[in-house]
């Protein structure tokens, strides 16, 4: 395996790049109309143009990135995260075409990528679940009955679901069936798949996931928690490792509930399974994602490991170098994902060019990104312009460096997240570790946000740093190359 297509765009094709190029490979770039000249582009060996900017004619396009990574002699595809990633069909495509797909196979991904394929799936290990119906709704009473026996609230969810769409929380009976087709409904519109399904509502839950990796001989191995709680419109903000909450007994146990989950489908490659925690530290399977995370960086800050050279390596058949017991926690880290998004108009996307364009560094500070000034926002896919990633030895001196780095950013020319962050990383909520994924609900308002409340972050140090005090050692960066570009096919 010496060249390697990113099939994606922006900051995480420019993050995959940089690791294929320190392991000395080549990278080929596809890129819109819209991205000619976007960073991800300008660093590969090789670059191809897909087509016009809407994705549909473009990252979706699997037929044409086959096609042009057959023409090119490229030997693998990695898809990142987002557009075809977790297209199972599309990983057959490319097995089926003679290249190597960096990821699970394509049976792994069907199985995963289903909700009620994935809680059958994991049936036989006794891990928990949230209570409620595990196959599709077919008929009306039936479900009304176990809604009943479950005990309201209950959480309709979407089979194929993801990004809160196609779920709906019903209160009461009275609103059941009017919920359960809105859902459906939508979960169609979405997916192309109308199976919903039943859940208990937990009421206070906490978004844990861990992430594991898996060789072709079955090792398989966690990496421990990353929380993810701190979401608007069930999409994800703010990313921390470790969680302020889990004690050494429960990171074992959700890790080795998380290493069945990958060995139920014979997983292989990076995956991360997701749970629910509630208020008594109980934990449930949600799914569990066939690729690269958005917040894998935190991960890498904390173990040292890059999660992309794993990847690779897995996919050119080589093992694990590493065991269960070898791995530990260095540190703490945090990731804020920076959207161009207005937080005082409802996160509502912010298009424009960015006039003026800065991030920090440092020791312990990290920026994953996909843009330089002068460059223009895009409208035609998702918002968000990098990744701040901090580490530091404790929880605290983690949330000190970032919201020194936000300080330092400079970002003109659109709306960002930036400040949203500075109001979640003073927040007592926050800084107590006593928050779940209606933090946004709870303690946001764009009025709060002008103000920015004083915290009491002495009295969290203290007890932060107790906790985390064994943790010492700092992550060191990946190395940052400088720019390579052989030549682009138009």
């Amino acid at each position: 395996m010496q060249k390697i297509l990113v099939a994606n765009r922006g900051e995480i094709a420019l993050r995959i790049m940089r690791t294929i190029r320190k392991m000395d490979l080549q990278s080929v770039a596809v890129f819109s109309e819209a991205d000619r000249n976007s960073p991800h582009v300008l660093f590969a060996d090789e670059a191809v143009c897909l087509g016009p900017a809407p994705s549909g004619e473009s990252y979706l396009n699997g037929g044409k990135i086959i096609a042009f990574a057959k023409q090119l002699g490229v030997h693998a595809i990695h898809p990142g995260y987002g557009f075809l990633s977790e297209n199972a069909a599309f990983a057959q495509q490319v097995k089926d075409a003679g290249i190597i797909f960096i990821g699970p196979s394509p049976e792994a991904m069907r199985i995963m990528g289903s909700k009620l394929a994935a809680k059958e799936c994991v049936k036989k290990y006794n891990i928990p679940m949230v209570p409620g119906i595990d196959t599709a709704i077919e008929d009306i009473a039936t479900a009304k009955k176990t809604a009943a026996e479950v005990g309201y609230p209950i959480l309709i969810k979407a089979s194929a679901g993801g990004g809160g769409k196609g779920m709906r929380v019903v209160e009461r009976e009275a609103d059941f069936e009017e919920q359960m087709q809105r859902a459906s409904s939508e979960a169609t519109s979405s997916f192309g798949d109308g199976a919903v399904f039943i859940e208990k509502y937990v009421s206070h839950p906490r978004h844990i996931e861990i992430q594991v990796l898996a060789d072709t001989a079955g090792n398989t191995v966690h990496l421990f928690e990353r929380e993810c709680s701190i979401q608007r419109r069930h999409q994800k903000v703010v990313e921390e490792s470790p969680s302020a909450v889990l004690t050494p007994e429960l990171r074992k146990e959700m890790g080795a509930a998380a290493v069945l989950v990958a060995k139920s489908c014979n997983y292989v490659s990076t995956g991360t399974v997701e749970f629910l925690l509630d208020e008594k530290l109980n934990f449930y399977f949600l799914e569990m994602n066939t690729r690269l995370q958005v917040e894998h960086p935190v991960t890498e800050m904390i173990t040292g490991l890059d999660l992309v050279e794993e990847q690779i390596k897995i996919a050119r058949g080589e093992l694990l170098t590493f065991t269960q017991d070898d791995l530990t926690i260095n540190g703490h880290s945090l990731e804020l994902r920076v959207y161009a998004e207005d937080p005082f108009n409802n996160f509502l996307p912010s298009i424009g060019k960015l006039t003026k364009y800065h991030f920090p560094q440092g020791e312990g500070i990290r920026v994953d990104d996909g843009y330089r000034e002068g460059m223009i926002i895009p409208i035609y896919y998702d918002p968000m312009i990098a990744k701040l990633v901090t580490h530091g030895k404790n929880r605290m001196e983690a949330i000190q460096k970032m919201k020194d780095a936000i300080a330092a950013c400079i970002i003109e020319g659109v709306s960002t997240t930036l400040s949203f962050g500075t109001f979640v990383f003073n927040h007592e909520a926050f800084l107590s570790g006593v928050f779940d994924t209606h933090f946004v609900e709870n303690f946001y308002s764009p009025e709060k946000l002008k103000k920015q409340p004083e915290t009491n972050a002495r009295a969290a140090a203290i007890v932060a740093a107790k906790y985390w005090m064994e943790q010492q050692k700092i992550t060191k960066l990946v190395e940052h190359k400088s720019t390579s570009w052989k030549r682009r096919l138009a």
